[in-house]
Formats: C-alpha cells, sequence, structure tokens
C-alpha cells in the first residue's frame, strides 16, 4: 500500500485568535500559515519524493495549504475529500478555547475523547470525535485503494487535514486507541508519515517541522514486497475506529 503525507493546514487567523474554528465557512491561512505551507511544498520537492497526489480536506484553509505545497510539483492531481475535514464541533464552532476549557465537555475530550459528543447546534451540526475518527480512517482506506490501483503500491500521496483528524489517523497507526490520541501533538504544517502495507502500518514520520525527507523515496529496483518490515504494514484499519 501506499506511504501517506499528512501535513496538517498552516497557520489559520482562527489559529492566531485562538478560536475553534470547526467548520466555519471563510476561515483562511494567516501570512504566516502562507510561508508555512510554502515551505512544505519546497521541502517536500527538495527531497525528490514522487508525490503523486494532494488530497485535502474542503475547507478553505486546507484548500489553500494543498495549493500551494503542491506548485513545486508539476501537474501534481489535486483532488477534495470529504472524510478529510474538520471535526464537527456543532455548539462549540466559532468559540473562544479559552472559554471552552471551562466546560464539562472539555475534561472527556481530553482524557477520553472516544465518549466526547459535540453538541449540534441551528448552523452547525454535531459530531463524536470516533465518528470523525471513523470517517477519516475510511477516508484513508479509500485513497490508499485508489492511488494504489493508479501508480502501483510504491505510490505516495499527501493528505491535508485538521490537527484533531491527523491525530486520529496517527493513533490508530500506532496501534493506540483514541482515548490516547491526546498524547500525540501535530502542529500547523506539520508533516507525519505513515507507510502502509498489507500487515500492519508503520509510523515514520511525526509532526515533523524541518527534518530531511528523502528517505521516504522508495528503493529503486526493490520490489516492495522484498522491503522486510518496511513493506509489511496493515491498511488503514489497525488501533481505534477499525
Amino acid at each position: 500500500m501506499p506511504t501517506v503525507i499528512f501535513v496538517r493546514h498552516g497557520r489559520s487567523s482562527a489559529n492566531a485568535s485562538g478560536v475553534l474554528a470547526g467548520w466555519t465557512p471563510g476561515v483562511e491561512l494567516d501570512e504566516r500559515g502562507e510561508a508555512q505551507a510554502d515551505a512544505v511544498g519546497v521541502r517536500l520537492a527538495a527531497a525528490g519524493l514522487p508525490v503523486v497526489e494532494v488530497v485535502t480536506s474542503p475547507l478553505v484553509r486546507c484548500v489553500q495549504t494543498a495549493d500551494r505545497l503542491a506548485q513545486p510539483f508539476d501537474s501534481v492531481v489535486r483532488s477534495e475529500h470529504v472524510g478529510l475535514g474538520e471535526c464537527r464541533y456543532g455548539a462549540w464552532t466559532g468559540r473562544k478555547l479559552s472559554e471552552l476549557v471551562k466546560e464539562p465537555l472539555w475534561k472527556v475530550v481530553q482524557t477520553t475523547p472516544s465518549k466526547a459528543r459535540f453538541p449540534g447546534s441551528a448552523d452547525f451540526p454535531g459530531e463524536s470525535m470516533l465518528a470523525m475518527q471513523r470517517r477519516a480512517l475510511k477516508a484513508v482506506r479509500e485513497t490508499n485503494r485508489r492511488v494504489a490501483a493508479e501508480h502501483g503500491p510504491d505510490a505516495i500521496w499527501v493528505a491535508v487535514s485538521h490537527g484533531d483528524v491527523i491525530k486520529s489517523i496517527l493513533s490508530a497507526a500506532a496501534g493506540a486507541q483514541l482515548d490516547d490520541f491526546q498524547r500525540i501533538q501535530v502542529d500547523p504544517a506539520s508533516v507525519s508519515v505513515v507507510r502502509y502495507t498489507p500487515r500492519r502500518p508503520f509510523v515514520l514520520r511525526l509532526n515533523d517541522n524541518g527534518g530531511e525527507l528523502s528517505g521516504l523515496r522508495p528503493p529503486e529496483g526493490k520490489p516492495a514486497e522484498h522491503r522486510g518490515a518496511a513493506a509489511s504494514d496493515a491498511e488503514v484499519g489497525g488501533g481505534a475506529g477499525s
């Protein structure tokens, strides 16, 4: 199965102001976020990674990040997948984090997120964190299968998404439960990498903000099935949310 480079969107106006953006329309990258997204694209291109596709959450801040990081690549395919969209925070959407930390649900989100469900509002539906993880894992599974069929098992694609979504995917890849996902840090414009193969996933990078990435290039002349541990990953589905 392919290798997936997970990129959190660059810093947004909501990040800068301490607001939980969720699915609020029109939340864009700020100037720093644009520079961060540009820098990710430069890093990926400088490493010589054969990226075949950039798949993004449909939210503006992710689309902007995807467009900017794809610029150094020649005619790379760009697509959207709603399954990579932000958690639906419902009535919490648009509120200050400094206020939300006082809510009883905040403690549930931090300690037992598998039991957390955000209340809906007239403007924004709510979602459980477990449902968020399940549809994100489904999105990666679907894209892995399609990319492998179109480009082969050595293919590399980029998934541009959101902090909680990426953390939930990484926790599953590491064989952890969703209740452990708050142990993982995913900064704006950070790179995390998972290689999927028929046995289990391998987490190759985690919250990487500047490391050298050329080691992710597929070895030349050696079929994927003959690479030992690096080729023994399982398709997404291990761990919580499978």
